[in-house]
């Protein structure tokens, strides 16, 4: 039977829905374009840890990842310019991995026994779009919780992939930067076409989560 890990640490049980995302409250998914997804985002200062403002804004980021139907959501992704990001993700293993990780930092790659998956990717900020873009199958970042407490988060397979993904937005970087000319038009036309039909299925799914 597959485990769940928060914040690192296995489990007995854990809800569907993070109870963050309870809390949370509506904000906007910014797309592609918009300056604040194309610049590195500031850290976290010792002063911001454990105050109510990080909480509330983790909390609004979970809702906000599963009202997109993602699996993982960096804070300049509702506009938030804060080296921060919030996953619930599954491994290659089906194991279910949730959390958040201020300040990450990836550690470099060990190239022993290293694979490179090129599998496809897609992003809350460029609705309706998927293109494979190749990644590590393993990855391992350093952080900290909204406390300040230290974490080291190891993913693997696809996993590994949203921890990366997440890693890139914090540094300005959407997946499209890691495209091609050719295929990063595709990818722009696909959301050109999808959009509409995302935004769809958010407000329904905004509605589902938001009945008690």
């Amino acid at each position: 039977m597959p485990t769940v890990f928060v914040q690192g640490k296995p489990v007995d049980a854990y809800p569907a829905v993070a109870p963050e995302a309870r809390r949370g409250a509506v904000r906007r998914i910014t797309e592609v374009g918009e300056a604040v997804l194309h610049r590195p985002c500031r850290k976290v200062t010792a002063a911001e840890f454990g105050s109510p403002e990080l909480s509330a804004l983790i909390d609004d980021m979970f809702l906000m990842m599963y009202v997109a139907d993602g699996c993982g959501l960096a804070a300049n992704q509702v506009g938030v310019d804060l080296r921060l990001f919030v996953y619930d993700c599954a491994d290659e293993y089906g194991d279910r991995h949730v959390g958040h990780l201020v300040n990450p930092v990836v550690d470099e790659p060990d190239t022993t026994g290293r694979r490179l998956l090129d599998e496809p990717e897609g992003c809350l900020s460029v609705p309706g779009a998927t293109r494979e873009v190749p990644r590590p199958d393993r990855a391992v970042v350093r952080g900290h919780d909204k406390d300040g407490v230290p974490l080291v988060i190891e993913g693997r397979g696809y996993f590994a992939r949203c921890l990366l993904h997440e890693t890139d937005h914090l540094h300005g970087h959407v997946y499209l930067d890691r495209l091609s000319k050719r295929d990063r038009r595709d990818a722009l036309r696909q959301m050109a076409d999808r959009r509409e039909e995302v935004f769809a299925r958010r407000a329904a799914k905004e509605a589902e989560l938001s009945t008690p």
